[in-house]
């Protein structure tokens, strides 16, 4: 299949979802399903999270079996921390040679199934995480989430804490800010998102297939869970250096337009040929119960 005629398979499929990267933002119109984005609280944690007891944030619940389950509302805290110098380039141009990371729109799941978004080692489901991971269109896959067994809550994050949720379109993460969004969940739920390291043709960040465990013996965690955190190639486009590469989204003529490779799902590390800056010098997450 030549890159022409995948090019138009892939244009047609997102014609819902005409809007891409440009340099300095996301034209887009994104439907947000389910829980999106909400305007919390700064959340101030420090430190691995953990099992917080606390009445205030949670309650016990009996299901339809007998069965006794911890229940709490969550926030969750995706900041971006990069600089102006996180990622260094080869390029000669001094506006690419060192960058800050952006990173896009994104969806996430509460679930108590595994592996709700991808599998490592196995290909792209076409469920959307494909849009997320190549132009930070997270539409596709949130609609995708709230069908699938197993997955109590879901959603899209769009929009930056502070900026005008009014605003007609969504807006990539720059450094300093941070998208929030809410859910409730109960023992044995796990959480699982995805947000596009924006720089490249493919990449993503998330937990690894699993999702975070939401409860420590049945107490809520509570703080940094950025350690969970790990960049990802999502096999779908051949990779060029980060930051430089002419089919990377901000500076490709549209989503969809792309060099076409169909790989399976692995972390970076396992990727030769380039160097990517540690997760903790591109972002910080919170999970933080509250009272809801």
């Amino acid at each position: 299949m030549t890159e022409d005629i995948k090019s138009s398979q892939k244009s047609e499929r997102k014609a819902a979802e005409t809007s891409f990267f440009s340099r300095r933002t996301v034209l887009a119109e994104i439907a947000t399903v389910g829980v999106g984005a909400v305007g919390v609280a700064n959340i101030s944690t420090v430190g691995s999270a953990r099992a917080k007891s606390d009445d205030s944030v949670m309650c016990s619940t009996t299901d339809s079996s007998g069965t006794k389950a911890t229940k709490a509302t969550y926030s969750v805290r995706i900041e971006n921390v990069s600089t102006a110098m996180t990622l260094e380039t080869t390029a000669v141009d001094d506006e690419l040679k060192e960058q800050p990371v952006p990173l896009s729109p994104g969806a996430f799941a509460v679930h108590n199934g595994k592996a709700p978004i991808f599998t490592s080692d196995e290909p792209e489901r076409d469920n959307g995480l494909e849009e997320i991971a190549e132009d930070g269109i997270p539409t596709r896959l949130a609609k995708w989430l709230a069908e699938q067994n197993g997955v109590s809550q879901s959603g899209a994050f769009t929009t930056p804490v502070g900026m005008d949720a009014s605003a007609p379109a969504p807006a990539p993460l720059t450094p300093g800010s941070a998208y929030e969004f809410e859910f409730e969940a109960k023992s044995g739920d796990r959480l699982s998102f995805v947000t596009m390291f924006v720089p490249s043709n493919d990449l993503f960040y998330s937990p690894d297939e699993m999702g975070i465990d939401l409860f420590t013996s049945g107490e809520p965690i509570d703080g940094d869970v950025t350690d969970r955190i790990g960049l990802w190639d999502a096999g779908t486009e051949i990779n060029e250096e980060p930051g430089v590469g002419g089919h990377q989204p901000q500076r490709q003529r549209g989503p969809g337009i792309d060099l076409v490779e169909r790989e399976s799902i692995v972390p970076i590390s396992e990727v030769n040929g380039y160097t990517y800056p540690d997760a903790t010098d591109v972002l910080n997450v919170t999970v933080s119960p509250h009272n809801g």
